[in-house]
């Protein structure tokens, strides 16, 4: 992921927000204002082992896919 010319922001500083995507993980997450949201009940795999993390990734990297879908349907 390219962080050039990114810097953390506000939450007063976010543009306009289409949709929020939670994770789940049992954290609490700062409300966004957006027209849809939802959350993707992932475990948290903090002190777990590889397997683990690449098992969340794998899971993530799927979510991504279908959003990717979804949305392109939408339009």
């Amino acid at each position: 992921m390219e962080a050039r010319g990114q810097h953390p922001k506000t939450l007063e500083e976010l543009p306009s927000i289409d949709g929020v995507i939670t994770m789940g993980c049992g954290v609490e997450c700062p409300y966004l204002t957006s027209k849809w949201r939802e959350d993707w009940g992932l475990i948290d795999p903090t002190g777990e082992s590889d397997e683990v993390f690449l098992e969340v990734m794998k899971e993530i990297r799927e979510k991504v896919i279908q959003l990717k879908k979804r949305l392109a349907v939408d339009v």
